[in-house]
């Protein structure tokens, strides 16, 4: 394949009969070509910045054109909250820097149990070590969307937009401004779910329960305003809470009551109604990404299902929201993924468990194993723990290897990339059963309300029109 220019880009548009005099008009194009897809795929993620911009915005346009439509989960959640659906929970999935391929394996596994009802989602951090912004990951998704032939509404979300406590401390304007510019991003992008992460100033010394969720409440009320000012016309992005940071203490329902009550009272403070969050995540005893012990084995994990359903019972009765989320599930095993959807827990979050099986599989060249572990020790040891060893370093850390290992992916024999795509879609595949999201194209189609809205063409559209 290679990446192409913006001549060659020019060309392929041309080809599908895009109307470039009229400023890169899709109404009368055709679907691009499978090659042509993979071309401006990895252009999107390896090209030069100029043909990079144009093969992202001919994505996100061919991809609206064939009726792929980046769309808010929050009509579905709200319709849970209802009791119009249950028994489901919706898989969230991080899916970090051979973005692509790793989500042609997703959608083939959907259309394989005519399932709708899944999240593509990006943390911020994850935008950063993977050298992957938002808008990048997006066209990865919808090339593959376009690749593998789907149709109807695509959920993306952000992640874990999180307030840095200690920046917030020292300058809480500044952070506010901060993560403001990244919700930005990402609805530009066409991220029209958003997680709010203010459970980081969380202070449990305070005397009260109430005092301890006070600002997290606030500021997740003025990010809920900010979100609310920005979305485009005609969607409502599905805006999530934290009350309980992964990894720490578990939430409580009184936890959940305080913080509510809180955020309600500010909300209602302010100028006009505006749509509160749809869910909440919790802690429930996981650890994001597992946590491996010093011979290589990772440790049990005693989930509080119970506490799940609590919550997300409460969430339902009391506050009309979806239910929890839980977070940190990527290395639990089928079976305790298998009863989240039991628990009434509207949405999992998966991530490393995708990493692991592409990092670690038996298809990909020791080589390119041996670069990842090289990179990693030669240029993140400093953030490595004084209790880690070798193997739980490497696990924990070589996630941040992307960066420069996405071009090595890319170039991979084409039949070791078909083999790990394969076990990836086992994967998927497994996700899906054990989330119980099979057969939910018709749900979907129900309830998803997905407007078309347009990127910003690139310059190089302008100049073409000329």
């Amino acid at each position: 394949m290679g990446c192409s220019t913006v001549a060659a880009l020019a060309e392929d548009l041309r080809s599908i009969d895009v109307d470039l005099a009229r400023g890169g008009d899709f109404s009368a194009s055709r679907r691009p070509p499978a090659d042509m897809i993979d071309r401006w795929a990895e252009t999107a993620a390896l090209g030069e910045p100029e043909a990079r911009a144009l093969a992202i915005w001919a994505i996100r346009e061919a991809a609206l054109a064939a009726g792929i439509v980046p769309a808010s989960v929050q009509e579905l959640y709200l319709a849970r909250a209802a009791g119009r659906w249950e028994g489901r929970t919706v898989p969230a999935m991080n899916l970090r820097g051979w973005s692509y391929q790793t989500c042609r394996a997703v959608f083939r596994a959907a259309r394989e149990m005519d399932a709708a009802l899944f999240i593509f989602e990006q943390a911020v951090a994850e935008a950063l070590y993977a050298a992957q912004p938002p808008v990048e990951y997006t066209a990865a998704v919808l090339a593959a969307a376009l690749r593998e032939g789907h149709e109807g509404p695509v959920f993306l979300q952000a992640d874990h937009d999180q307030v840095n406590a200690a920046a917030y401390a020292r300058d809480a304007a500044a952070e506010i401004e901060r993560l403001e510019a990244v919700m930005r991003e990402q609805v530009a992008a066409g991220f029209y779910s958003i997680d709010i992460d203010a459970s980081t100033v969380v202070d449990l010394s305070l005397p009260t329960v109430r005092d301890q969720q006070r600002l997290n409440a606030e500021l997740t009320a003025h990010f809920t305003r900010f979100v609310r000012s920005i979305e485009p016309e005609g969607v409502t992005i599905s805006l999530g809470a934290e009350i309980g940071e992964v990894g720490h203490e578990n939430t409580t329902p009184e936890e959940l009551r305080e913080f509510m009550a809180v955020y309600r009272e500010v909300l209602a403070a302010g100028d006009g109604e505006v749509a509160p969050v749809s869910k909440i995540s919790i802690n429930s005893g996981t650890h994001h990404g597992g946590k491996m012990l010093p011979d290589g084995t990772l440790a049990a994990v005693e989930v509080d299902y119970a506490l799940v359903r609590t919550i997300s019972d409460l969430c339902r009765s009391e506050f009309g929201m979806g239910g929890a989320v839980q977070h940190g599930a990527s290395t639990l095993s089928g079976e305790q993924l298998a009863r989240f959807p039991r628990t009434g827990a509207i949405e999992i979050h998966l991530a490393l468990g995708f990493n692991n099986l592409i990092f670690d599989h038996p298809r990909l060249p020791q080589a390119v194993k041996d670069e990842i572990r090289d990179y990693t020790f030669a240029h993140h040891g400093a953030e490595r723990h004084p209790d880690e060893n070798d193997v739980q370093f490497l696990y924990n850390t070589r996630k941040k290897a992307w960066k420069v290992m996405k071009k090595r992916f890319w170039e991979l024999p084409q039949d070791v990339q078909a083999d790990i795509m394969a076990s990836l879609q086992e994967m998927f595949r497994n996700m899906f059963t054990w989330m119980n999201v099979g057969e939910t194209r018709a749900l979907v189609r129900e309830y998803a309300r997905p407007v078309k809205v347009h990127a910003t063409k690139p310059e190089a559209i302008t100049r073409l029109a000329r």
